[in-house]
């Protein structure tokens, strides 16, 4: 009696896992985005919130925490419970460009995260003040070569960061980086003239840019955006050569269990076909794309090492 009573014992304790992970999800998720409010990674996160709210009746919750280049947030995830309920959306940012940005991180990249997904790439979008001299991405560079000591160009991503930065080494002129928590913060300082020009992404660029409130000089694609037929590649607008982008991607904190990651790919890859995220890639010109874990895995690594490369050409040293 007493050995069957152990061996009830040891086959409920092993069936436990399994009736969890099939109730799995049965509390509200947590998307942690590592950038402001309005910002490219909160929209889609919001939009891929409700897509999976729409598909499960799960309630998701996005919690803002920018700051430190992304750290912030990535950092939250990194040392969250690992029983799938946080989720950090995000970019190439926090996991392909910080590791050589700065010389200390407070996560690391690979460690301390289960890749889910990816979910999408995009392109981004050169824009000045209107009240600026500068008519084309040409004008702009001789205005920075005339005046190099008041020329300015804000980012509050890496992204946006490196992309003036490779702006500036292709084109062989000295522009001062204004860093920022997000690139909606540079972008109201831009609005109100506090400094010269960003490369922000579409999601956040372009509708300031439809509403007349920016004036665009060039797209960082190799292809003009459907979204903006009018504006030429900056390749095109006088630097050949000029490329790039940025990705979205989701990921848990390390140690989760893979049947739950298996799941949150599932949920993800559903929530890309939904109407509200489908919304946030047609008015953003964002390409969606996901991944396996595995697949997600492998392009990090290799993102990882493109922009270090890009950083180390620029000149850059880690901070």
């Amino acid at each position: 009696m007493k050995i069957t009573l152990i061996r009830s014992a040891v086959l409920c304790a092993a069936m436990l896992p399994a009736v969890s992970m099939a109730a799995y999800p049965d509390k509200p998720i947590t998307f942690v985005v590592p950038f402001a409010a309005g910002s490219a990674t909160d929209q889609i996160g919001r939009a891929l919130g409700a897509g999976i709210t729409e598909a499960t009746g799960t309630t998701v919750v996005v919690e803002n925490r920018p700051g430190a280049s992304a750290m912030i947030g990535a950092q939250n995830v990194a040392r969250a419970k690992n029983d799938g309920y946080t989720v950090l959306i995000t970019t190439n940012t926090t996991h392909a460009a910080n590791e050589h940005l700065y010389k200390q991180l407070s996560y690391d990249p690979v460690k301390d995260f289960e890749p889910i997904s990816l979910l999408g790439k995009g392109g981004q979008i050169m824009v000045v003040n209107p009240s600026s001299s500068a008519k084309t991405v040409k004008e702009f560079l001789d205005q920075a070569r005339a005046e190099p000591s008041k020329m300015t160009f804000g980012s509050g991503s890496s992204s946006s960061r490196i992309a003036g930065e490779l702006l500036k080494q292709m084109a062989d002129v000295q522009i001062l980086h204004v860093p920022y928590k997000s690139n909606p913060l540079a972008v109201t300082d831009l609005l109100g003239g506090q400094i010269s020009m960003m490369i922000t992404d579409a999601a956040t660029g372009l509708p300031q840019v439809k509403a007349g409130k920016l004036r665009a000089l060039g797209v960082t694609g190799t292809e003009r955006s459907p979204l903006a037929p009018d504006v030429p590649t900056i390749a095109e607008a006088g630097v050949p050569g000029y490329e790039m982008g940025y990705w979205f991607a989701a990921y848990a904190p390390a140690g989760t269990d893979p049947e739950i990651v298996k799941k949150l790919n599932e949920l993800l890859g559903t929530a890309m076909k939904s109407k509200p995220a489908q919304q946030f890639y047609d008015l953003t010109g964002t390409v969606p794309e996901a991944s396996t874990p595995e697949a997600l895995a492998a392009f990090q690594k290799d993102e990882s090492a493109k922009w270090g490369k890009i950083i180390k050409d620029a000149g850059i040293q880690p901070e």
